[in-house]
């Protein structure tokens, strides 16, 4: 049975890709390796999700919550921003493939490959000029074939769905338009703002 190496971005985005590998007939082992994803309590959602998903479908998961270092992750990003989702992708297939290597996988892929939101091809480029400079092969598949599949399964099984890719450079992105609408509790006339020597009591 090949053992493959599958990075993993959450819960709902992996039941697809693991399905479609087991059957394949792979050994599937997870990879939780997301230091993009913010908050911190983002990233525990999701993580526990994945947790519920792997005892669902029977395989096992290396989570590096170790190696969770949301400074090191924006530092990476500075003055890239226009181009950060590249390397964002790089640092986590990087990550994916040093450990299949290690690990005697024979091959390593990506759940990112099942989001319809993700930039599939580049995605897809950046796996396979890793696996050329290694010796554990990347496995492309499309697993966006199985997306609708995925999301039924996710919330029958009441699996936490998130609302944004993860980190809040995308979460901005997604409710930005929330600024556009006054606050809830917004009340006319204007609020006077004291000055140096006013009475402040």
């Amino acid at each position: 049975m090949p053992r493959i190496l599958l990075h993993m971005c959450c819960g709902p985005c992996a039941i697809a890709p693991v399905r479609a590998l087991q059957a394949r007939g792979f050994e599937v082992t997870g990879l939780y390796y997301n230091p993009n994803i913010h908050p911190l309590m983002e990233y525990k959602r999701r993580r526990d999700a994945l947790a519920e998903v792997s005892a669902r479908l029977g395989f096992k998961v290396i989570y590096k919550d170790d190696e969770y270092d949301p400074q090191a992750w924006f530092r990476s990003m500075s003055f890239r921003e226009d181009n950060r989702c590249f390397h964002c992708y790089a640092m986590r297939l990087e990550r994916t493939a040093g450990m299949a290597r290690r690990g005697k996988f024979d091959c390593f892929s990506s759940t990112l490959l099942y989001s319809k939101f993700q930039k599939h091809e580049m995605i897809a480029g950046l796996g396979r000029d890793l696996a050329a400079a290694g010796s554990c092969e990347f496995l492309y598949q499309d697993f966006r074939e199985g997306w609708k599949e995925g999301i039924a399964t996710s919330k029958d099984w009441g699996i936490y769905r998130q609302q944004y890719c993860g980190c809040l450079y995308s979460e901005n992105e997604r409710y930005a338009r929330e600024l556009d609408e006054p606050p809830a509790t917004a009340t006319t006339g204007a609020l006077t703002i004291p000055q140096d020597g006013d009475d402040h009591a």
